[in-house]
């Protein structure tokens, strides 16, 4: 077992090794004030591992209760939010009292929410069952739902108190799943660290992996907590992956939009010679090997349209990031009414396939 400290204004831990979920409320006694507990999950999740949770809490001394909610990204909705809240209000959770986000990052985003809502800020604890969200949206502290007018529009910052990944979980992902984790472990290697790119080629240990990746984001969100600089690196691909993710209607994983989008901005920064030649190539060959989709039938046009919406934007302009050499990205301010002729050169390579 690992475990990774995050350092923010209120530290925690991240726990990373096999056999977890049967020690959730062992781990959390230590994390947590409160023993009562609302453990959340979605219909998927629920049947796999909510029972088994709900006993480990139980174990430990813990009064525990349950909601399950829809799964899919259509359930990351203020509605959804306001469900669980008045469940915890029914159940009379106080303020001492904690929520645990059992599942993928929709549910540890709009769980982490309801959490930060609830009488003005209650404990939460961070149980991903999903590569993505152990490598990525567990740890950091956003939380959000989506507005009709794009992804994770409104939410707020409020860290969790433990995030505990069992990589066992991992065993039950559909392989479409799986890969969009790694969309977000790829995204680290090309923002930080070539040597972790060299780390996916050749097939590294789930674990160890895991926890190189949260290493990565805790030192990111401790020097920048709130994303006012160096956290927005975070967002490679996300820019144009959640406006392909838009235009698909959400039908597009998450992770999968992530992956064709670092694919735009790469391609975009070499033809601007704004990267070192060769980045795009690796990582459409990394990506592809991982099973993840590589371009859009979505032309330029009407992937910077959507972008337009982006809560990176400010005023009248969006900050992209883009690759600048391997392992390395920086931000790269422009002006919105430019987004569409920058990445026209994508169209035949990366859109409008």
């Amino acid at each position: 077992m690992e475990r990774v400290r995050i350092e923010t204004g209120t530290p925690y831990e991240a726990v990373i090794g096999r056999g977890l979920l049967d020690r959730a409320g062992e781990l959390a006694a230590g994390a947590v004030k409160g023993r009562h507990v609302m453990i959340a999950a979605d219909e998927n999740v629920a049947p796999l591992y909510l029972d088994r949770v709900r006993a480990a809490f139980g174990a430990a001394g813990f009064r525990t209760e349950s909601w399950v909610f829809p799964a899919g990204e259509g359930a990351k909705r203020l509605t959804t939010v306001e469900a669980l809240l008045d469940e915890a209000d029914r159940c009379r959770l106080t303020r001492g009292d904690c929520f645990a986000a059992l599942g993928g990052g929709v549910t540890g985003d709009l769980v982490g929410l309801a959490a930060a809502l609830y009488l003005r800020g209650v404990d939460f604890i961070q149980i991903p069952t999903t590569l993505l969200a152990m490598v990525d949206a567990s740890v950091g502290g956003k939380t959000a739902v989506n507005l009709a007018g794009g992804k994770n529009l409104c939410g707020a910052f409020h860290q969790p108190r433990l995030v505990i990944c069992d990589a066992d979980a991992l065993e039950s992902l559909p392989p479409r799943v799986f890969a969009e984790g790694m969309a977000e472990v790829i995204k680290h290697g090309a923002i930080f660290d070539a040597a972790l790119l060299e780390k996916v080629k050749r097939g590294a240990e789930m674990t160890g992996l895991i926890a190189d990746n949260i290493r990565i984001k805790s030192d990111v969100v401790r020097r920048d907590e709130t994303e006012r600089g160096e956290r927005k690196l975070l967002n490679l691909g996300h820019t144009f992956g959640h406006a392909i993710e838009k235009l698909s209607g959400y039908t597009l994983y998450h992770g999968e939009g992530v992956a064709i989008g670092m694919l735009i901005a790469a391609w975009a920064a070499e033809k601007h010679g704004l990267c070192e030649a060769g980045v795009y190539a690796e990582l459409r060959e990394i990506l592809t090997g991982q099973g993840l989709p590589v371009d859009t039938a979505y032309p330029a046009a009407r992937v910077a349209d959507s972008a337009m919406n982006d809560k990176k934007r400010n005023g009248d302009t969006l900050t992209l990031v883009l690759p600048a050499a391997r392992g390395r990205s920086a931000l790269y301010p422009i002006p919105a009414a430019e987004l569409t002729s920058f990445i026209a050169c994508c169209d035949g390579e990366v859109t409008g396939r």
